[in-house]
């Protein structure tokens, strides 16, 4: 049934009524029909027109036929649906409206009816139709709004055209009369209909007319352009719509069936239809379409919410209105550059990406982090500005970029906004290899891109599993990005991963890991499940492909995220332990490995050292601030290739203060109440010319967003929070409720705080890995303090959203802690971040 009018078919094997027998049609409408379809040279929307012609001119005669013979008058004949939009492929139904002004008899009109009718039957066709007058079209378009959105398409094809005239224009004037009311019902027709057939552009025997992003949805965003409230993004969508079009005509042909679903036994046979390579080029163009029409859809559904809310309006949309607000009109901020403003993120007005090659990174990040949509607007102001980010990139484009990746499922949707933008392809070149790449296997729920961003999804959620959060984000990215170049898929990606990660500006050491984990990311799930674990051979030839405990522990947590982002079937709680099992004997295997990764107490720096004096001297805190720059080495850029100019990072803070009580949650607030975020840090306990402790702590620090405070003002702050007259905890907490309509939408993992064992024979080591928020460290530092431990270091890591810290705690005498009691001070840090 179309969106037309109300389907009254015909009886099955009906004839026409009269003398007209059922196997001698009118006219030569049935010969010219089968030329028109069998001319290979007549395809597309050229010959969906040129059906729909002769097909308006054989109805057409026969109603001046039949109509003049019973001496009617006052009688139109309208085409409805998609073939009053003059598209008919080979077996598309024909949605009609016999109009009539009220005035004929009943039973000639219904003789009329009939004579239009049956010949329809009689060749086979599919037939919608009704008899109606204006105002019952009326009445029945109010009622019902899929008659509603037929007639926006009404077309006259015989007989009085004022009768059609009067009610197209009642069809618009009711339409942008009520569309306020009747949009969300519209988006609530969508939503349904894409719940029970699924995304389209992910299915592997895709519904080209009711999936989401089908045929459908392109004529619902005609007719909210049609309401006048808003408007799709134009920008392919046509071209979309036609190459979906193009697709069921050629199905129609090759099956013979009015059939809209692809099917796989049918998709050979209709690719070689469309002149393409194969079945696997068809699905990619035809998912590429499906792809621009849903996100078409999204931005204009965002579009009418904003424009029923500005009305003062409550629509009943599901999902249509995105989340908490900042009011309307109201700008709150997000990042540097980016504020959130009418339930979106967009670029503030100060901002000027054509300066800022990172802004793109960082107001993706800032909408993912807040479960916000990306203005569709922002993100063509950033693709217009045309400054590409240098290689390698600056510290501050990976880190936002691991951001992106670490927010969970909020990363879908801007990622494919970023995506339908052109965005993604200008960072990541090898992209448009895997984009839309069909995966030919029911195991698999998503195309190749969509699953390296679910497998990042997943990834997200593991992050408290390990040491390097980025590492893993950016190999669940690129673990099958081999999938678009010949051969072993993961020899391949080993090979593009290495690429892509230096390109990013990771070292040679995170490169190496990060091109291990691509190359091994099916090492795990396959000798699990297909080797004996018990043969020492099996334990030790992964052991040497792995290579350490670290990079073990991220292939685990990848095997595990990739497996669930494929589907169902690929992970269960039998492979779970099959798995489990082989990482436990591999890194029993590798436990000699000496840890590299935990640090104890460096060499001070001789700005440390001088810091440390001055602040035994003077008795209370000295700052320091400082660009620091990074400049690849040798290791990164070869020997040969001339290293690029040094990229600021950030800014390095240097605050050295006589050892006391509080010192660390109350630097850390300080930092938090100036928005200040912490990217990097060290704590090391200094005792200058032996006149007592003095801590050091070296931050790299970068404003949220507006620019830095002034050390003056750091300064006096934090006197005022070693002395008590600065509440921090209560300030934190008036800020906390003054952004909290703007409060971060990411689920993230819950903390997770541990004991590294043996990792220092001085001091304890609690490690602690959590979501980056306002006023962490604070909150850490705070827990450890009320513990009764000693900080005598800590290590600090922000990796885009993700801390990971370590902390080198004493007891009151100066000793590592019991293993009870270090445990119950991890306990106690964990329970304070919950």
């Amino acid at each position: 049934m179309t969106d037309s009018v109300e389907d009254t078919a015909g009886p099955a094997g009906a004839q026409s009524p009269g003398n007209e027998p059922a196997t001698a049609p009118e006219g030569g409408y049935p010969a010219a029909r089968l030329r028109l379809l069998q001319d290979e040279t007549a395809i597309g929307p050229d010959r969906r027109a040129a059906l729909a012609r002769i097909t308006d001119d054989w109805l057409a005669g026969l109603l001046a036929r039949h109509g003049t013979a019973a001496g009617l008058s006052g009688t139109a004949l309208v085409a409805v649906g998609g073939y009053g939009r003059g598209e008919l492929s080979p077996r598309s139904d024909l949605d009609l409206l016999l109009l009539h002004d009220g005035r004929a008899d009943a039973g000639a009109l219904a003789a009329l009816a009939d004579r239009l009718w049956y010949p329809v039957w009689d060749l086979g066709l599919a037939l919608d139709h009704s008899v109606r007058t204006p105002a019952q079209a009326r009445k029945a378009a109010r009622e019902d709004l899929k008659v509603q959105l037929g007639l926006l398409d009404a077309r006259h094809l015989a007989g009085d055209p004022d009768l059609t005239a009067t009610v197209r224009t009642a069809a618009y004037a009711d339409w942008r009369e009520s569309a306020p009311k009747r949009l969300p019902e519209l988006h609530d027709l969508c939503q349904e209909r894409a719940e029970r057939q699924g995304e389209l552009q992910y299915l592997l025997e895709p519904d080209l007319k009711e999936a989401r992003g089908g045929l459908r949805d392109a004529t619902a965003l005609r007719a909210v352009a049609a309401s006048w409230l808003a408007d799709a993004p134009r920008g392919g969508l046509e071209a979309a719509r036609t190459r979906l079009l193009d697709a069921r005509d050629a199905l129609h042909l090759t099956t013979g069936r009015a059939t809209d679903r692809l099917s796989l036994q049918d998709q050979d046979q209709v690719a070689t239809a469309l002149g393409m390579l194969d079945a696997d080029a068809l699905l990619r163009q035809t998912y590429e379409s499906a792809r621009t029409i849903s996100y078409a859809a999204d931005v204009t559904w965002r579009e009418v919410g904003r424009v029923l809310r500005a009305r003062s309006l409550k629509p009943t949309l599901r999902g249509l209105l995105h989340g908490r607000t900042a009011g309307k009109g109201e700008r709150s901020p997000l990042a540097e550059g980016v504020v959130e403003l009418d339930g979106e993120a967009v670029l503030a007005r100060t901002a000027r990406p054509e300066r800022d090659p990172v802004l793109v990174l960082r107001a993706a990040a800032a909408a993912a982090q807040a479960g916000l949509p990306l203005a569709t607007h922002s993100i063509r102001r950033c693709a217009t500005a045309n400054r590409p980010l240098p290689v390698p990139w600056p510290a501050e484009a990976r880190e936002q970029l691991v951001t992106l990746l670490g927010a969970g499922t909020h990363t879908v949707p801007v990622w494919e906004a970023l995506e339908a933008e052109g965005i993604i392809p200008r960072l990541l070149p090898d992209w448009e290899r895997v984009r839309c790449r069909p995966q030919r296997n029911p195991v698999h729920t998503w195309t190749v891109d969509r699953h390296l961003v679910e497998t990042a999804v997943r990834a997200a959620a593991l992050t408290r599993r390990v040491h390097r959060p980025d590492l893993l984000l950016v190999a669940a990215l690129l673990h099958d990005i081999g999938k678009g170049w010949p051969g072993d898929h993961s020899v391949a990606g080993e090979t593009i991963a290495r690429d892509v990660a230096a390109r990013l500006g990771f070292s040679a050491r995170d490169t190496t890991v990060i091109a291990t984990l691509v190359r091994h990311h099916l090492l795990l799930i396959e000798t699990a499940t297909r080797r004996d674990l018990d043969d020492p051979a099996t334990v030790g030839a992964v052991a040497e492909a792995v290579g350490s405990t670290r990079t073990l522990e991220l292939l685990h947590a990848l095997t595990e995220a990739d497996a669930l982002a494929t589907g169902p079937a690929a992970w269960s709680a039998w492979r779970g332990g099959l798995v489990a099992d082989l990482v436990k004997r591999v890194a029993a295997r590798l436990a000699g490995e000496p840890d590299t990764e935990l640090r104890g107490t460096g060499e001070p720096t001789a700005e440390q050292e001088r810091l440390a004096i001055e602040a035994r001297r003077t008795g209370g805190p000295v700052l320091a601030l400082h660009t620091r720059a990074e400049a690849p080495t040798e290791a990164d850029t070869g020997p040969e290739t001339p290293a690029p100019a040094q990229e600021p990072v950030g800014v390095e803070l240097l605050i050295a203060v006589p050892d006391q009580p509080g010192v660390l949650p109350a630097a850390a607030g300080v930092l938090a109440l100036h928005r200040l975020t912490v990217r990097a840090a060290d704590l090391l306990l200094l005792d200058p010319i032996d006149e007592g402790p003095v801590l050091v702590l070296s931050w790299r620090v970068a404003a949220e967003y507006g620019s830095l405070p002034q050390a003056d003002r750091l300064r006096a702050d934090l006197l005022r929070a070693l002395d008590g007259t600065l509440d921090i905890p209560a300030r934190l907490a008036e800020r906390e409720r003054a952004y909290a309509r703007r409060s971060r939408a990411v689920l993230a993992p819950p903390p997770r705080v541990t004991v590294a064992t043996g990792s220092s024979d001085t001091a304890t080591v609690i490690e602690v890995r959590a979501q980056d928020a306002h006023g962490l460290l604070h909150r850490i530092g705070r827990a450890l303090e009320a513990a009764g431990v000693a900080v005598r270091s800590a290590h600090i890591s922000t990796l885009g959203a993700n801390a990971v810290d370590a902390f080198y705690v004493t007891g009151p005498d100066g000793a590592p802690l019991a293993d009870a009691a270090a445990h119950e001070v991890a306990a106690a840090v964990e329970r304070a971040l919950q």
